[in-house]
């Protein structure tokens, strides 16, 4: 695989040894070491794939992310050393696609970089070219979500979320298939990940995210659509 990746982190250790084993694994890597630099890169060269620390000097991971999805889909991987609900929260609102909690292993940041980029380069799957879900419309080849006819900013892992959950309406989806088939992973994943997008995902959906219609939670089960 000769996909382009951006590596934006301050800790000189971590980025040397993240960048050799990125680069062991057959990908082309830059490295920016805080986040002006790590901007200023993004918007001179393309890459397919961005590797982003929270903590960064001069301008944070979030503010990284956020600048990034004003004008690109790339797929966004956030690396935190801290690992709390908020941390997540914050960066899926931002725009991230996943996180990898700092220390890590290599082969792990592999795994979870090459099912981002299996995400991202998969076209629409399934015939149907829209579906409904209430007073959704879901567009599948154009990637979109309205409510009423009002478009829905999401985001590629929020609309991915939603189509799987639709198009399996009043089925009870584990956390651990959904992130088999969202995020393309399932022993490496973290079921808090699911919870966190499904929150989300409900803020921009539903009515009342407090009492949500649309999207169920099954207790001890996993999730579904409303038929």
């Amino acid at each position: 695989m000769d996909a382009r990746i951006l590596l934006v982190e301050d800790d000189p250790s971590i980025r040397e040894v993240t960048a050799i084993g990125l680069s062991a694994a057959g990908f082309d890597v830059a490295t920016a070491a805080d986040g002006v630099e790590g901007m200023e890169r993004f918007l001179a060269e393309p890459f397919d794939l961005v590797l982003l620390d929270i903590m960064l000097p001069r301008l944070d991971g979030y503010e990284v992310c956020r600048q990034i999805r004003r004008t690109s889909t790339v797929p966004i991987v956030m690396l935190t050393a801290r690992g709390e609900a908020m941390d997540v929260v914050v960066g899926l609102e931002a725009g991230a696609d996943d996180y990898v909690r700092k220390p890590f292993e290599v082969p792990e940041l592999i795994a979870r970089v090459r099912a981002a980029l299996r995400r991202a380069n998969a076209g629409p799957a399934g015939e149907t070219a829209s579906l409904r879900l209430g007073p959704l419309s879901i567009d599948v080849a154009g990637r979109t979500v309205a409510r009423d006819g009002t478009d829905i900013p999401v985001t590629r892992t929020e609309f991915d979320l939603l189509l799987e959950l639709v198009r399996h309406a009043g089925q009870v989806l584990s956390r651990d298939v959904l992130l088999d088939r969202v995020w393309g992973y399932d022993y490496l994943g973290d079921s808090r990940l699911v919870d966190v997008a499904i929150q989300r995902l409900r803020s921009k959906v539903e009515t009342d995210p407090a009492a949500p219609e649309l999207i169920q939670t099954v207790r001890g089960a996993g999730y579904k659509a409303s038929r």
